[in-house]
């Protein structure tokens, strides 16, 4: 839920940068950050104001105002069906500042010791993009990063190495990309030292993938020739590259491991190194982990952030903790956050909110039916209270 205003914009004098190797300087400045929630809240939402109060939804509720007090109580909580309008008005070719003060160029669908001395097998991929009639392009936050050079020209990090190279996980065609990048991560097995994908469901995609191609894999391996039908000439090219010659010694020891009748521990067995698996394994992905515990071989599951298409939220500071135990450190200054508190309907609602489960339908009643509704801010919220989090961003909802 947003209150009227997407971005991935953050203020930058709030935000130093630094060396994302230096582990020490990172978690000071998150020390920082968190120290000073209120004032940094405070700055946010004046910032926010200051560029978007002159906007056209903005100026309905706030006459060009923007002061954060009167943002609070004039600016209606809404959700996306309800800033449905102004958004097919900027798809159908609207140009002007209806919802944001900067330009809208194109829409956005929705650690362990050791780690610096391997490789990551993450299966990233990108998915279609559409035009809408205004001809904004229209695809998902995801692939929007992929594409950008914030990721193909990102500064090395030797905590975040991938085994495939960028022309794999670029590949539009996603069933060459999921060969491709499997074929990489089988060939580099020894110096994978972790495993994952964004969300829990994509990555059980890949090993439904692995099951169907398994024996197909192990023949290139075997031969030194990446099959024929991998016709993209850039992925071609790269894990031609990796897959330099023959080596029948690792396609045998693959074919023993997927022959196997049960795939139980499956990824502990193909990859031996790996000390996690990094996915969403909370909220919808909850569904999923007792399908990676057959398959991980007693490996952690590692979920590592909190975010949406809007922005990231937060960050899990105990990374190796239990699913059911994991929380997220809300990070300040990449939103302005308030919290509407809402209310169980069922006693046997708890388990599934506590272990960061679905709930069962209509288990959480937001406390809407008040005719006055008051967000917390982010400051005052309560330990063993609920609330739904409410986001308000730098150039939209």
């Amino acid at each position: 839920m947003s209150r009227g205003y997407p971005c991935q914009s953050i203020l930058p004098m709030m935000l130093p940068s630094y060396d994302p190797n230096d582990n020490e300087t990172g978690m000071k400045i998150l020390e920082d950050l968190t120290e000073n929630v209120y004032q940094i809240q405070q700055r946010v939402l004046e910032e926010i104001m200051t560029r978007n109060a002159h906007t056209e939804y903005l100026m309905d509720f706030l006459n060009g105002h923007s002061d954060n007090e009167l943002f609070k109580r004039k600016v209606p909580l809404v959700n996306y069906e309800d800033i449905r309008p102004y958004i097919e008005q900027i798809v159908n070719g609207d140009s002007s500042n209806i919802i944001s003060a900067e330009p809208i160029t194109e829409l956005l669908t929705r650690y362990v010791d050791g780690l610096d001395e391997g490789k990551g097998m993450y299966l990233l991929f990108v998915k279609p993009e559409n035009k809408t009639p205004s001809r904004l392009t229209a695809r998902p936050v995801l692939t929007r990063y992929y594409n950008s050079s914030n990721f193909k020209n990102r500064p090395f990090n030797r905590f975040n190495v991938y085994n495939s190279a960028d022309e794999t996980i670029l590949c539009s065609d996603s069933k060459q990309s999921m060969y491709c990048q499997l074929l990489c991560g089988l060939l580099q097995r020894e110096e994978v030292l972790r495993v994952g994908a964004v969300f829990a469901s994509a990555f059980l995609r890949a090993i439904k993938f692995l099951e169907d191609y398994w024996k197909e894999l192990c023949s290139d391996i075997r031969t030194g020739h990446v099959s024929d039908w991998i016709t993209d000439p850039s992925c071609r090219k790269v894990v031609s590259l990796i897959l330099s010659k023959p080596n029948s010694g690792l396609a045998g020891l693959i074919e023993h491991e997927c022959s196997s009748k049960s795939w139980e521990g499956i990824i502990k067995k193909l990859w031996p190194k790996t000390k996690y698996i990094e996915v969403i394994v909370t909220g919808s992905m909850a569904q999923y982990i007792s399908t990676f515990e057959f398959y991980s071989g007693g490996l952690p599951l590692v979920s590592t952030m909190y975010a949406s298409s809007e922005c990231y939220f937060g960050i899990n500071l105990k990374p190796l903790s239990k699913p059911s135990d994991v929380s997220y450190t809300l990070v300040p200054n990449m939103a302005y956050f308030e919290f509407l508190p809402v209310k169980k309907n069922h006693a046997d609602a708890t388990q599934d909110v506590e272990c960061n489960g679905v709930c069962k339908e209509n288990c959480m009643e937001e406390e809407t039916e008040k005719e006055d509704v008051e967000t917390v801010d982010l400051v005052d919220v309560k330990l063993g209270q609920y609330y739904e989090l409410v986001v308000t961003t730098f150039t939209g909802n």
